[in-house]
């Protein structure tokens, strides 16, 4: 199949929010097609960008919006992925300055 217009794929692409298989399936091409336009023209890959981060921010209103609504796990991935700096997180995460020496060690140990 030859190459539909720009503003038919971004109809498509827009529609679709990003998802390149039902893009594909709709104009009865490969995924790889889809991809390959996309890749190959700037004002698609816009496109499809755009799409897809419109689809992200949807995501994200949606988990903000359980977790206000008391949905304990959309709750707590919220805070450890967006309540890092105010101490919502798994793992301590330990800054070093300054020199560290080692005693006992018979190699001399190299910078880093």
């Amino acid at each position: 199949m030859k190459k539909p217009e720009n503003h038919k794929l971004i109809e498509l692409i827009n529609k679709a929010m990003g998802n390149q298989t039902l893009v594909a399936k709709t104009l009865g091409v490969s995924r790889q097609s889809i991809w390959k336009w996309c890749k190959d023209d700037p004002e698609l890959q816009a496109a499809l960008d755009q799409s897809r981060e419109t689809m992200l921010d949807n995501a994200e209103s949606k988990l903000y919006s359980n977790a206000l609504n008391g949905d304990t796990t959309s709750l707590i991935f919220f805070l450890k992925t967006q309540g890092k700096r105010r101490g919502y997180i798994e793992k301590q995460q330990i800054e070093q300055s300054g020199e560290i020496k080692m005693y006992g060690v018979d190699a001399p140990v190299e910078d880093v």
